[in-house]
């Protein structure tokens, strides 16, 4: 769909808008889908998350779309139904890849609380965000992002050994034979690969926060797929400095913050605007300087290769710098770079703003594959929530 589709109603009001674009989400995603019956209860489930109060369980949007004769339908569409989300998250990317320009592809994982055991994923967990261990299932998402909206367009369900390893539990789930022990590094970089393999998609660089992984690991692989990145990392994780070391420092290894502060000579004002409704002007100092990734066990460095950069951001302060980052775009300006690294907040504002509101922790059965079709359904009408929102802000603000 192009953008001048979308906005062709933007004069006529909010609700005839997100109408509109709610039949076009709607057509272009369940295409793929073999049977009208399967496409009627796709485009009624999204219906429901966008429409229902509070909680969007199965009776509720039955409820609302079809009483209580559709509950049952509607449940087996999600559960046990044999239609392929695939076809439907790659549609939603397609779709968005077109119709929001994303300039980048954010990675985001999720924790998703739960009361009981029976939840495909669920496991006790240590939230380091929260401080806490909590009794949750976490999964990966990747996001077209661009500094005015970001969209969810594939995840990836975490699985920990006691589903992977218990058959009876991993048969009642219905977990396939292709999934296996992962790290929640690798869930993200296998999360992304899936969503590029599909090569009508625009390139653009992924953009992730890395400091609760094993960034190291993670930024080797990223290198071996040939795509751009842009990391966040921690302070201590350790790197070479690609020229030699400051004086003094014996060794050719150095954790990030010392070499960033090695550079803090070369620090450079960056203005941005904020994600807030308020859309307020920050500034922010950058400094970069080259640096390599060390060879790391199993992960060997290759013999050759580009340096890396490594952002030090933050406001003015004794305090500077509060972010690191490390990137393959070395060509790209500073500011355009730094600019970039704020998508994750926008990924951040959206998925509270609207993904929350649209159900994407709410699925309560025992089903992977349900899961799954949950989770891209709820993708949809974070899309179709998300683009009305915008052709109404575009007509508030042309009024």
């Amino acid at each position: 769909m192009s953008t001048s589709v979308v906005y062709e109603f933007v004069g006529r009001g909010r609700a005839e808008a997100q109408e509109h674009v709610f039949r076009d989400v709607c057509s272009a995603l369940f295409a793929s889908l073999p049977r009208s019956d399967q496409r009627r209860r796709g485009t009624q489930y999204v219906r429901g998350l966008l429409a229902v109060e509070g909680r969007k369980s199965i009776r509720k949007i039955a409820a609302l779309v079809g009483g209580p004769a559709a509950e049952q339908s509607l449940h087996h569409f999600i559960s046990s139904s044999t239609w392929d989300w695939v076809p439907v998250r790659r549609a939603l990317a397609r779709y968005l890849a077109g119709t929001a320009a994303p300039q980048a592809w954010a990675v985001r994982p999720i924790v998703i609380p739960k009361a009981g055991e029976h939840s495909v994923g669920v496991d006790r967990r240590f939230v380091p965000d929260l401080g806490q261990v909590l009794n949750a299932q976490r999964a990966v998402g990747i996001w077209a992002a661009a500094e005015e909206l970001s969209f969810p367009v594939t995840w990836r369900l975490h699985l920990g050994r006691s589903w992977l390893d218990d058959v009876p539990r991993r048969s009642q789930a219905a977990i396939p034979d292709s999934a296996g022990a992962e790290t929640l590094s690798d869930c993200a970089v296998e999360a992304f690969l899936e969503l590029i393999a599909d090569r009508e998609l625009p390139r653009r660089p992924v953009v992730m926060d890395a400091q609760e992984l094993d960034a190291a690991a993670l930024l080797w692989r990223l290198r071996a797929t040939g795509v751009p990145f842009l990391v966040r990392v921690g302070s201590a994780l350790p790197l070479t400095p690609a020229e030699a070391p400051p004086a003094g420092h014996g060794s050719d290894l150095m954790p990030a913050h010392q070499l960033v502060g090695a550079a803090r000579e070369l620090r450079r004002p960056v203005l941005w605007s904020d994600h807030t409704t308020q859309r307020r002007l920050r500034s922010h100092l950058v400094a970069a300087t080259p640096v390599r990734l060390p060879s790391r066990g199993r992960i060997a460095a290759p013999a050759t290769g580009p340096d890396l950069l490594l952002l030090g951001t933050g406001p003015c302060g004794p305090h500077w710098p509060t972010e690191f980052w490390l990137t393959d775009l070395a060509a790209v300006p500073l500011p355009s770079l730094f600019r970039l690294s704020r998508l994750i907040g926008r990924v951040d504002r959206d998925f509270g703003a609207i993904t929350e509101q649209v159900g994407i922790r709410d699925f309560a059965g025992r089903s992977y594959n349900g899961w799954h079709r949950h989770v891209t359904l709820a993708s949809a009408a974070h899309a179709v929530a998300a683009l009305s929102d915008r052709a109404d802000a575009r007509t508030r603000s042309a009024s």
